[in-house]
């Protein structure tokens, strides 16, 4: 798996909220100013073929569809992130985040315990 650009993200969040959608429906999702219709049209196809969407065509006409599940890229983007700017370490990432949103024990105790009680319930996750 790719990382995804800035725009590719942009327009994976809208499939994945969608669901399935041709360019004119992303289109609609994007605030304004709205990009051209050429525009996301390349980026979907950029998209599959980097093996993350898929199409359904009607005639000329392409419906897209995500062939990477939110959950998978989420995890996947995560694991790059904590690689990249925290040696692979949670715990620094855990700091950096208490240190930059001025955290003290008790902010961070409270934290774990929302931890583990979301553990608890998504034994799975």
């Amino acid at each position: 798996m790719k990382e995804l650009t800035k725009a590719e993200e942009q327009v994976m969040q809208i499939l994945w909220k969608l669901e399935r959608g041709f360019v004119k429906d992303i289109i609609a999702e994007i605030p304004s100013p709205k990009p051209a219709y050429n525009t996301i049209s390349t980026i979907v196809r950029i998209l599959e073929q980097k093996g993350f969407v898929g199409h359904k065509a009607y005639g000329k006409t392409y419906e897209y569809y995500p062939l990477i599940d939110k959950a998978n890229y989420s995890k996947f983007y995560l694991n790059n992130f904590l690689s990249g700017y925290f040696s692979g370490s949670f715990e620094r990432l855990v700091s950096f985040f208490a240190k930059e949103n001025d955290l003290d024990l008790d902010d961070v105790d409270e934290l774990m315990k929302h931890v583990k009680k979301d553990l608890k319930n998504d034994p799975g996750e």
